[in-house]
């Protein structure tokens, strides 16, 4: 159960994060910190999260490649 909320909870940040950045408004968001999740357990949240119906098909597509495009 920790796992999936984690899973939902990075999505929803992921979303929250995306749509606000593409409002159009002049806000801006800053996330800043450090994570050790690797690309692997970030796929798999990020899987988990499509499969409970937290993010979309088209959210996890974008979400993928840019977790994938991501440096090491």
């Amino acid at each position: 159960m920790h796992k999936n909320f984690q899973a939902i909870s990075l999505a929803l940040a992921f979303v929250l994060v995306g749509a606000l950045a593409g409002c159009g408004s002049s806000q801006k968001v800053t996330v800043s910190g450090t994570t050790t999740i690797s690309k692997g357990e970030q796929l798999t949240d990020l899987q988990s999260a499509l499969a409970v119906g937290a993010i979309t098909q088209s959210e996890y597509d974008r979400l993928r490649s840019k977790i994938l495009n991501w440096s090491n």
